[in-house]
């Protein structure tokens, strides 16, 4: 989104530019509608901050509530900026946006009407390491999940930047207790106020981090770990739900594994995937779908009670779940048809070569 200045460079050597999308065809139609809104003068980021007021986004069914809005969007430092870096995305010869067609059907519909650049739906392109044994601490992990039954273990990771403070790690903690679930709980340790440090790190101790005496409380039914090799856990017959930040990539992930996910989104786009999600796709259970933190401060209900996780866990991995667990094996099983030969992922890496060859 933010490497638009490549196409001067492109220009300058007579060469075509195509801009990568890492993030979803939702995403990117929700990006393009707002630039057009803001070029117009009717977008107006007070209105709709942290509020209940409503904005319809091509590719989505129900409108977007303003306080599920990416903050880039609703704040004011950021919003010109990211106007300009959206407006010339315009100027690509074509878009390669990590998804695939039958995820995003009505998103990919609303940018294929000739008002935007060739879409190119070349995903999923996601990481799928599942060797054995690659460290200790990973042969630990997949030991532990293999003595536990299957579809059992709930899965929670909050991806590579975010971290939880001490007053939400306890509510996790208590929700976790209370609903008798096992899992598999990745933490990590927050960067340390007034130093310069922005992603979180490891505990020497996960027990650091925790409240005293949850790993006894628990021994027999969950493990705490720092980082997670996540697709090995995901792609483990004993996990049976994933609450997760719905970050793009984990997104695809547990859709190509076929784990239903509580959504517990963080920062970034992530609120919009959240969204399709629960709503539009109707493969997930909702946690939230607004963010805890917004520019790094603190916002209003920044800390999710036990109680409101511990329903998301408990409808999460419930027998009452079964409609959208049979919806995310039934996505699973689209996700992985689009990268085969014949495949609408295949077929659409072909046609951008054959669109560059002939250009």
């Amino acid at each position: 989104m933010f490497c638009t200045s490549f196409i001067n460079v492109a220009n300058e050597l007579g060469a075509p530019s195509y801009v990568f999308y890492t993030c979803g065809a939702t995403c990117l139609a929700f990006m393009l509608h707002v630039q057009s809104l803001f070029d117009r003068g009717e977008f107006d980021p007070a209105e709709l901050k942290d509020s209940d007021a409503e904005l319809a986004i091509p590719g989505l069914r129900d409108p977007l509530q303003g306080k599920q809005l990416p903050s880039v969007v609703v704040e004011a430092d950021w919003l010109p900026t990211v106007m300009r870096h959206t407006r010339r995305t315009r100027e690509a010869k074509g878009i390669l946006v990590n998804t695939f067609h039958d995820f995003e059907s009505q998103a990919v519909a609303s940018l294929t009407t000739g008002q935007t650049p060739p879409l190119y739906t070349v995903g999923p392109i996601i990481d799928l390491k599942l060797k054995k044994g690659d460290t200790a601490g990973e042969k630990e992990i997949v030991d532990w999940l293999d003595q536990q039954p299957k579809s059992s273990v709930v899965f929670l990771c909050f991806g590579s930047l975010a971290s939880l403070d001490e007053e939400q790690v306890k509510e996790i903690a208590a929700a976790l207790e209370a609903s008798g679930r096992r899992f598999l709980w990745s933490l990590r340790k927050p960067p340390q106020k007034g130093k310069p440090e922005f992603y979180p790190s490891e505990y020497d101790d996960v027990k650091d981090g925790l409240p005293e005496g949850f790993l006894d409380r628990t021994a027999g039914l969950g493990k705490v770990i720092g980082w997670a090799p996540q697709t090995r856990v995901l792609a483990h017959s004993s996990v049976g739900g994933f609450v997760s930040h719905c970050g793009w990539n984990s997104t695809l992930e547990s859709t190509w594994f076929g784990v239903p996910v509580a959504t517990w989104p963080m920062q970034a786009e992530q609120q919009l995937n959240a969204v399709m999600l629960v709503k539009e796709l109707e493969m997930a259970v909702e946690i939230r779908m607004s963010y805890r933190k917004l520019s790094g401060e603190k916002t209003s209900g920044e800390v999710v009670p036990a109680e409101e996780i511990e329903r998301g866990i408990r409808g999460l991995m419930a027998a009452e779940n079964e409609g959208r667990r049979i919806k995310a094996k039934e996505m699973s099983d689209k996700c992985r048809k689009a990268v085969e030969d014949g495949g609408s992922s295949y077929h659409s890496i072909g046609r951008f070569i054959e669109d560059v060859i002939t250009d």
